[in-house]
């Protein structure tokens, strides 16, 4: 893009101070804000938006979806070509910037070739920060062979997890992974809803297999995100260096302190474990599986507000599988019954970019930053559900400088 782009007469959201500033003009570079004020003077190459008092606020995030999940059945999808996969994949990418998420962090599936079609255009979609595939003791949650089959698991199939066993063969998979440009490792430290074998339960890797991960991408400046639902596997997992506990459902006062203590992040994914009951069956989940859900989604609702009222630095998930990403926005109602409007904005823009170590360049509209901006015609200090519309209230998507949706 040559010139700059001016964003004029706009109102920003300061998250950090969770107050509306007066009218402004964003003046963008390429892909990043150089300059915010009053009455940005314009240039014959410059083109200049009037947003006419709409509200900017920064790109959104979602810290935990699975973008080549097109079918919540993972065993099925470990038999899906990996071009077809990638195919339906960008449908979901689309999606989720027309609602406004400019960066989103990937727990498992997705790898350099999708966030580097994203990242040249040749795919439309937010930024993608990939953890490639998720590391899986044998018969735990990325483990998705059924009792009966004995095949070697492998990486050749579009699947979102691999097996490692013992502490050597969980560092040569973090550094494979590392190798090919993973943002952060995943590592399933507990059992799960969409495996085939295990059990919520259950606690999984040794604590040295765990300490090995987070050695491995303490290295490389990277971090571990951790799969985990009972108090007992997110201790474990927290007391190994782990930096992100993904669900937490079950999530205890004293293991509240220990995430608090350790200045570590709690990623709840509320909606997919509400979406699941009433649309899994029919996205293809298969039954056995679906049993598991009822386990963890009440819990949740009673764990996650005492959580909050601790001082758990909680960030925006979904965690959302096949036809069910369509209510990715379902989170800000889900969360707003405990957070108010900004609490739950932050959890998807500076909470969420600290998580990321990404805070000089995501989560707020600020000088230097890049320049993702959504213009909404509507407050949602006031009203979460002006998120939650975006044909309605989303009026301007723009993602690294570049314009996706131009309502104004």
């Amino acid at each position: 893009m040559t010139g700059l782009v001016v964003l004029a007469n706009t109102r920003i959201l300061d998250v950090r101070k969770g107050i509306l500033t007066d009218t402004q003009d964003i003046v963008i570079e390429r892909d990043r804000i150089i300059d915010i004020n009053r009455n940005a003077t314009l240039k014959n190459d410059h083109r200049r938006i009037d947003l006419k008092g709409k509200i900017s606020l920064p790109g959104l995030c979602d810290a935990h979806v699975h973008v080549t999940a097109a079918t919540p059945n993972f065993p099925e999808l470990m038999r899906w070509s990996p071009y077809y996969t990638a195919a339906r994949a960008s449908e979901i990418l689309r999606n989720m910037l027309m609602r406004g998420f400019t960066t989103v962090r990937d727990a498992g599936g997705a790898e350099f070739g999708l966030a580097r079609a994203v990242e040249e255009g040749f795919l439309t979609g937010p930024r993608i920060l990939f953890c490639g595939k998720a590391l899986s003791q044998t018969g735990g949650h990325g483990d998705m062979r059924e009792p009966g089959e004995n095949f070697e698991s492998c990486l050749c199939c579009a699947g979102l997890g691999r097996v490692c066993d013992g502490v050597s063969a969980v560092r040569n998979a973090c550094r494979d992974e590392i190798r090919k440009g993973a943002n952060q490792i995943k590592i399933m430290a507990s059992g799960g809803v969409a495996s085939p074998t295990d059990r919520i339960s259950s606690s999984q890797f040794s604590l040295e297999e765990i300490s090995a991960a987070v050695e491995e991408a303490t290295n490389a400046n990277i971090y571990v995100m951790a799969h985990a639902y009972l108090p007992r596997s997110i201790s474990r997992a927290l007391d190994c260096g782990v930096r992100s506990i993904e669900h937490g459902n079950m999530i205890d006062q004293q293991t509240c302190k220990l995430l608090i203590e350790k200045d570590a992040f709690l990623v709840p994914t509320m909606s997919t474990h509400e979406v699941l009951p009433v649309m899994g069956l029919e996205a293809g989940m298969p039954a056995d599986m679906l049993e598991k859900v009822s386990f963890v989604t009440e819990e949740g609702k009673k764990n996650f507000p005492n959580a909050w009222k601790q001082g758990v630095k909680m960030v925006f998930g979904t965690d959302l599988l096949g036809t069910m990403h369509e209510h990715q926005l379902l989170e800000f109602e889900l969360r707003g019954a405990f957070q108010t409007p900004i609490e739950v904005i932050r959890s998807a823009t500076i909470v969420a970019a600290e998580l990321f170590q990404m805070s000089e360049d995501l989560g707020e509209i600020k000088v230097g930053a890049l320049a993702d901006i959504i213009s909404v015609d509507g407050n949602p200090l006031d009203d979460l559900g002006v998120l939650q519309s975006p044909d309605r209230f989303l009026k301007l998507i723009m993602k690294a400088g570049q314009i996706h949706k131009e309502d104004c």
